[in-house]
């Protein structure tokens, strides 16, 4: 699934690179022309996107959601389905915190052996046959 955008800048390439008109480069693309040649009135978002962007660096650890909170109270009117549009287009998001790993058991140490090639260890995470049975994991 290709956005109005994307298929806009591609009309507009084959126009400029091949000297086709709007009309096949809109067949080609397979893009309504009124698509193409449509204009948003929408004002710019600047100063509530600069809003936004302040505060998510100001808070980190904040969501859309809670930041869409904060706003509301410093008396923004804007909807949450605009603000989240807002959000993803400044390319905004929690990061996710990686879970701790745990210890499992008690660690044995390795004996270190006194002659060479007295020690082989194997160790993979998966891996299978020519027939297709796959290995368990193994570690030794």
């Amino acid at each position: 699934m290709v956005g109005p955008a994307v298929k806009r800048d591609a009309v507009a390439h084959l126009q400029a690179r091949l000297g086709l008109s709007e009309r096949r480069a809109c067949k080609i693309v397979g893009a309504d022309r009124k698509m193409i040649r449509y204009r948003s009135c929408r004002p710019a978002d600047t100063e509530l996107r600069g809003k936004l962007r302040d505060l998510a660096n100001e808070r980190r650890r904040f969501g859309y959601r809670r930041l869409f909170v904060l706003l509301r109270r410093d008396g923004e009117p804007s909807g949450i389905n605009r603000f989240y549009r807002l959000y993803r287009g400044e390319g905004l998001m929690v990061r996710k915190r990686r879970a701790r790993r745990k210890a499992v058991g008690t660690r044995a140490p390795i004996l270190v052996e006194a002659r060479p090639n007295a020690r082989w260890s194997l160790d993979f995470v998966h891996d299978q046959l020519a027939c297709g049975l796959r290995f368990a994991r193994h570690c030794s």
